[in-house]
């Protein structure tokens, strides 16, 4: 059967199975590394890179195309062949939150992501570590360690919590001007946003999607994020119950947003609230 956009709303159960042994896999290599004496190097973009996550994405990268080697497969570390517009396709980070995991904290995870016709269609936010996964798959509800989950009914800004990753994702010392000046845009409005509610916690990585599509906390607002670093969770947001877009509102694609913004909400009514403050302090920016 195949839905708007052309997304199929019968996903093939061995593209699921694909999906959660790629997820095992990662389990396997990233708890040989994990708290042990790792090299960290800086890739082009100055982020940190190990060898555990180029043996992660390695490893899945071999599993799923031994499954299906008419799929097309897309990796932080490795890239892709550049089949953008293949009927199926892997984007995959192996370790989102290298500074977590070279640092031993458990809040790393592996995302991945199956896209048909460009269009997210499943997501897995796995965190071995802490022995947690979320698998979102579209048209169905989004599990947690296998039971379903789902959002917050808060729809209050003050009475939302709201996480992101760093506030370093919102200045960079190394762009131009004009670039700096654009990051400043977006920190002045990111703090306007979380100023209205009820507070704000850093840290998490992809870790805090998964506690949004729980309940546990209502928005995350981050910037500066690739397709590797979303992709997979829209799936799983959205099968919760929650909203993901970016921050003017528009559906995310595998073509990062401006800025790398993006926006979630546990439900369509505060997103909405979350939205319309940001356009307000866009606009008084000026």
């Amino acid at each position: 059967m195949v839905g708007a956009g052309g997304v199929t709303n019968s996903l093939p159960e061995r593209f699921i199975d694909t999906a959660l042994a790629a997820a095992a896999a990662a389990r396997l290599v990233t708890a040989r590394y994990f708290r042990t004496a790792l090299r960290i190097t800086n890739k082009r973009d100055r982020s940190p890179v190990t060898v555990a996550d180029r043996e992660t994405e390695q490893r899945i990268k071999e599993l799923i195309l031994a499954r299906h080697p008419q799929h097309s497969f897309f990796g932080e570390e490795s890239g892709g062949g550049g089949e953008n517009d293949a009927e199926w396709r892997w984007v995959i980070d192996p370790i989102d939150g290298t500074k977590a995991f070279a640092t031993g904290s458990p809040l790393f995870g592996t995302l991945i992501a199956l896209l048909h016709h460009g269009q997210p269609v499943l997501g897995i936010i796995d965190h071995g570590a802490l022995d947690e996964r979320w698998l979102g798959i579209r048209g169905r509800a989004t599990t947690h360690n296998g039971a379903p989950c789902a959002t917050s009914d808060t729809r209050r800004l003050a009475d939302a919590s709201m996480y992101a990753t760093s506030v370093d994702m919102f200045a960079d010392e190394s762009q131009t001007q004009m670039q700096a000046q654009a990051q400043a845009q977006l920190l002045r409005r990111f703090n306007g946003l979380s100023a209205a509610c009820r507070f704000r916690v850093f840290g998490g990585d992809c870790y805090c999607y998964g506690l949004l599509s729980r309940g546990f906390t209502e928005v995350v607002c981050e910037a500066r994020l690739q397709a590797h670093d979303y992709l997979a969770l829209i799936p799983v947001v959205e099968g919760a119950g929650g909203v993901l877009t970016d921050w003017r509102g528009n559906a995310l694609t595998a073509q990062a947003p401006a800025n790398g913004a993006v926006l979630a909400s546990a439900n369509r009514a505060l997103h909405q609230a979350a939205l319309a403050e940001l356009q307000r302090l866009e606009v008084a920016d000026g």
